[in-house]
């Protein structure tokens, strides 16, 4: 019938994760997914509440009872954003399958884009950044703690020796995410 109002389905919407340890790029290679495809970009580290960053900056690792309030809002973000048909990328460390879990509990799905490598390169990098209160000296807590992917797992592991335009293109292509920022977007 003409006239009629039908409910209408929200967009089906990509939400990716860009994970690693500190130092390995993700942040930078989020906002590059990001630029190329109009999803909008989140920094995990933002979500942190003052007494994590507190703890992080005296160079004490987070335990999971820390670390659980901190994913949980993050995957909420994700949800959110996804009921409002809007796509996402995060950058977050995601180092345990235990933490992926809980940002999978988000939106319908989340993908996963592993920044993986040597630690020599990642250490190098942590030593060239400026103004980020994570130090060098956390870089083998988070070895230690990184669970890898299990094969079960939707995961784009990208080796951290690439150049970022050569990880952000690695990605886009590997997920298959259309580039371009969406029209109204």
């Amino acid at each position: 019938m003409t006239g009629e109002s039908r409910p209408s389905t929200p967009a089906a919407t990509r939400h990716v994760v860009v994970m690693g340890v500190s130092g390995a790029g993700k942040t930078t290679v989020a906002r590059g997914i990001s630029a190329r495809t109009g999803l909008t970009f989140a920094e995990a580290d933002e979500f942190h509440s003052p007494a994590n960053v507190a703890r992080m900056r005296a160079g004490v690792p987070l335990d999971d009872a820390a670390r659980l309030p901190w994913l949980r809002d993050l995957a909420g973000w994700m949800a959110a954003r996804s009921a409002e048909g809007v796509s996402t990328v995060l950058a977050c460390s995601a180092l345990k399958r235990s933490y992926r879990d809980v940002l999978r509990q988000g939106p319908p799905s989340v993908e996963f884009v592993h920044l993986d490598g040597p630690a020599e390169v990642i250490r190098d990098r942590m030593a060239r950044r400026a103004g980020h209160y994570m130090p060098a000296s956390l870089l083998e807590s988070q070895l230690a703690t990184l669970e890898q992917p299990h094969p079960d797992e939707s995961v784009l592991v990208l080796d951290v020796s690439l150049t970022p335009d050569e990880l952000v293109s690695a990605a886009v292509d590997g997920l298959g995410l259309h580039t371009g920022v969406p029209a109204g977007g």
